[in-house]
């Protein structure tokens, strides 16, 4: 499969490859096409859930993503890794978060549900323009989780100090995205590069919050935005734009991608 592309570029979403409205600009889903002419693969890699990216993978032609932060990975509409966690330690996850009185979600490769609603709940889905999930608190029973997504604003080290098999990335005010430990997004890139056998293919990456870090300390040529994190531009090899301003256009021609 590797004589198909000459590199393989993974881009992280929010803030990365989305403008501010969670949305690809025109110019920005033109040159996703053109580096996919040019003989890249093009790779989303995120911690969004796959409902998240419908509108993305179409704007983009991206058929290839890595989502919930390498628990589950996709290409060409064919699975390729699950990061399943175990339900006893979610039954633990959902006794902490009540608990806390705070709520939690689940993800499972095709669907979104939480414990309860609340401000948090809200506010977290609200700020990345996607629908809040329905309330099923017993899903994760029936069903294989890849992510949690938990809805706090202040209990981190009370998570993380309970339950230290999971990997946790705060990815705003509200809630963080909780991993089973070993799933990242550098996992997600050494599972996918591995199971399409495209190992000889040098990488590039795109990102700008702490969930990024191990993406762009891996890949061999890694850009950070202009509006990322300190730690995402101090891990990248060459700082661009911003989403807002050109980003994605101005990397990808740095490295004569397009």
């Amino acid at each position: 499969m590797a004589t198909e592309y000459r590199g393989v570029v993974f881009f992280d979403l929010d803030g990365t490859l989305l403008n501010e409205h969670s949305q690809i600009s025109p110019e920005v889903g033109t040159a996703i096409h053109q580096l996919r002419k040019n003989g890249y693969l093009p790779v989303i890699n995120t911690g969004r859930s796959p409902l998240e990216i419908v509108d993305t993978c179409q704007a983009t032609g991206i058929d290839t993503f890595v989502s919930l932060n390498g628990s589950y990975l996709e290409h060409r509409q064919r699975p390729v890794y699950q990061g399943v966690i175990e339900t006893e330690l979610i039954r633990g996850m959902v006794d902490l978060a009540t608990e806390l009185n705070d709520s939690l979600s689940f993800y499972s490769k095709d669907a979104i549900h939480a414990i309860k609603d609340d401000a948090n709940l809200q506010a977290s889905y609200h700020s990345i323009h996607t629908p809040v999930p329905t309330i099923e608190p017993a899903y994760y029973l029936t069903h294989e989780i890849l992510m949690l997504l938990v809805l706090t604003t202040k209990n981190d080290q009370i998570y993380q100090e309970r339950f230290p098999e999971f990997t946790y990335y705060r990815n705003g005010a509200y809630s963080i995205d909780t991993v089973r430990q070993g799933n990242s997004k550098m996992n997600g890139i050494i599972e996918l590069i591995d199971r399409l056998h495209l190992t000889d293919l040098p990488t590039y990456g795109f990102g700008d919050g702490p969930n990024d870090l191990t993406m762009l300390n891996y890949v061999d040529h890694a850009v950070a935005m202009a509006n990322g994190i300190p730690a995402a531009k101090e891990a990248a090899e060459f700082v661009t734009n911003s989403n807002r301003d050109g980003g994605i256009i101005k990397g990808l021609q740095h490295f004569d991608l397009i």
